[in-house]
């Protein structure tokens, strides 16, 4: 049977029961019905994995005390029976060692951004995978949403003229207070030896970064940073501000906040050029708004009249049906599945629309978050945005 008849083979490495990312992993990689759960080393406990293998339906041969002898022993299953990609769900400290050990047994690797937990890890990772024939993918899960991919194609198409200034913002307020002991989500993303060097911009604000790059075609070159923990007694920031200028001259701010008292989850972006302006939000995902100094604005709307291929093909139902957070990561995943059934052969990958997020991205997240910690502390008003030898 032909390759293309089945579906694609996921594990997973981390995602156990009480863990919040992972559920949403394992929702949008079954939505298209392209991939299949095989296999899983959900928790540092044994017991919780087998625990959610059971609820998982999974064989309890196949549920693992380590990510490790999951790589083993999947290795050693007939190739048509083994996992072929492992989705990493894990705190961010964890995210470099198991895709390195992924690559090296052969595995391509979905991994939960940020990619790892220092830039060093994240060039270190691309070194691994220079060395070894697989794939990577990075879940930025807002490039996976129709408009955005939409507004990237009418920027690229110079719809927008000569960009000249970026906005974007991510603000939260699940964090203006002090969690509780059992908030597990809130204390890992709070612990410099498991988050990184930075809770806030390591967790929501890469993602505006990365939003506005890969819509604007444009990368940050400059940076004035002004990050902090507000709440007191943190070690690592919850609230931070930047100033970036991009490689064309654009100016931009971006603004991410995990202590805006009752905001959910509010990222949007506004992208200015020459002839016109865009603006999306996130949680209105299907309205991309078009600005006009000399006509009235255009709404434009999730299924309603033409759009680019690589947005048409990222939505599954009909105008005023709704498609939002799990659609967008699920189209990740769709795009991670079609590059494996292509891998290898020229003539299919040519036929992709478009691919997920992979390793230069990652490299760029990391780069982002260590340069803002270091534009703060920097003596000078701005920084250059280097991608090694930050921190």
């Amino acid at each position: 049977m032909s390759g293309f008849n089945k579906k694609v083979r996921m594990g997973m490495v981390g995602g156990g029961q009480g863990a919040f990312i992972g559920a949403v992993h394992r929702a949008a990689a079954s939505i298209d019905g392209e991939i299949e759960l095989v296999c899983g080393a959900f928790s540092s406990s044994h017991e919780n994995c087998l625990a959610t293998g059971k609820a998982l339906h999974l064989d309890p041969q196949r549920c693992y005390a380590d990510f490790n002898e999951m790589f083993k022993k999947e290795a050693a299953l007939p190739e048509d029976e083994r996992m072929q990609f492992v989705s990493i769900v894990t705190p961010n400290h964890l995210h470099f060692p198991v895709a390195k050990a992924a690559i090296e047994a052969g595995f391509h690797v979905m991994s939960d951004k940020p990619a790892t937990f220092t830039l060093q890890e994240a060039i270190d990772l691309k070194a691994v995978l220079d060395q070894h024939d697989v794939l990577y993918g990075l879940t930025h899960t807002y490039t996976g949403y129709p408009l955005v991919r939409e507004a990237q194609q009418l920027i690229a198409n110079g719809e927008l003229g000569d960009i000249t200034k970026i906005i974007a913002e991510y603000s939260q307020g699940w964090l203006s207070e002090p969690p509780t002991e059992d908030n597990k989500q809130a204390s890992w993303r709070l612990d410099p030896k498991r988050a990184g060097v930075s809770c806030c911009m390591g967790d929501i604000g890469v993602h505006a970064a990365n939003l506005a790059e890969f819509m604007s075609g444009l990368e940050i070159t400059k940076m004035c940073a002004d990050l902090q923990p507000v709440v007191a007694g943190r070690e690592i920031d919850d609230d931070g501000n930047v100033l970036m200028r991009f490689n064309n001259g654009a100016k931009g701010v971006l603004i991410a906040s995990q202590i805006s008292v009752g905001e959910e989850n509010n990222l949007n972006i506004r992208i200015y050029g020459t002839k016109a302006g865009l603006e999306w939000r996130q949680q209105e995902p299907n309205t991309l708004l078009i600005k006009y100094n000399d006509k009235p604005m255009q709404v434009v709307r999730t299924g309603v009249g033409n759009f680019s291929p690589v947005a048409a093909g990222s939505m599954r139902t009909p105008a005023g049906h709704p498609e939002g957070y799990l659609e967008a990561f699920a189209n990740l995943y769709m795009d991670f599945a079609k590059q494996i059934r292509a891998f290898g052969d020229e003539a299919q990958e040519a036929k992709l629309t478009s691919k997920a997020p992979g390793i230069e991205e990652a490299i760029r997240g990391m780069a982002f978050i260590e340069n803002c910690v270091a534009a703060t502390k920097a003596q000078e008003k701005w920084v250059d945005f280097k991608l090694s030898n930050v921190l």
